[in-house]
């Protein structure tokens, strides 16, 4: 595994921000190869499922996703070989061939409700971060990318929330914040936190390219 490449977990609720904060770290880092990946795309395929039976399953436990592969996938990044990243269809809940091929990374940041989940994922991360947001804020965030971009009705949208989300929530998320180094507000200005970011992968990358070179 290279000693170079460092992984960062971001986790926290649905709809709390994650992808944003992934997005705004990796531009901070243009000096870098950074690569962002959501582990909603390593959601398990239920093509072997009827259509009625796929809408039933509960995509907020932890189960939902297929942790081996996404373990597997980011083994391989942290040691520089290529990986294809799966896409997801969340019309359909199937898995499919993406476009996306990762190799020779500086940094991978991984994003997802359940990144601070897995102990495996843990053991192997430098940085984790937990994005802490109102519930109310994420719940509306949450109505307006469902029906927009996934074509949900506000019913149906709701019913989810309510049998679903927010218990799990409760029971496997909102306890990962434990497993954080650092806690960032969803709802607030976070370019202070940005700037420390930036600084702290840098130094890291930079001190550990120089002990390599050292003991070489």
């Amino acid at each position: 595994m290279s000693n170079n490449v460092r992984l960062v977990l971001i986790g926290g609720g649905t709809c709390s921000g994650k992808t944003t904060i992934a997005r705004a770290i990796g531009m901070r880092l243009n000096d870098l190869k950074t690569v962002i990946i959501s582990h909603d795309n390593y959601y398990k395929d239920l093509g072997h499922l009827e259509p009625a039976a796929r809408a039933k399953v509960n995509f907020d436990h932890p189960d939902s996703i297929d942790s081996p592969y996404l373990l597997s996938d980011i083994v391989q990044m942290l040691a520089g070989e290529a990986v294809d990243i799966p896409d997801y269809d969340f019309k359909t809940h199937c898995r499919v061939e993406g476009s996306t091929c990762v190799a020779f990374a500086d940094v991978i940041i991984l994003e997802g409700i359940f990144a601070l989940y897995y102990p495996e994922l843990l053991e192997l991360s430098d940085l984790k971060i937990y994005v802490d947001t109102d519930s109310d804020l994420r719940l509306a965030r949450r109505m307006q990318r469902d029906i927009i971009d996934r074509g949900r009705s506000v019913e149906s949208v709701l019913d989810q929330y309510l049998q679903t989300v927010k218990p799990s929530h409760d029971a496997f998320i909102e306890p990962t914040k434990k497993n954080a180094d650092l806690i960032i507000p969803g709802d607030k200005e976070f370019d202070k936190v940005l700037y420390m970011l930036n600084g702290y992968l840098l130094y890291e990358l930079v001190s550990s390219s120089k002990a390599k070179t050292k003991v070489i």
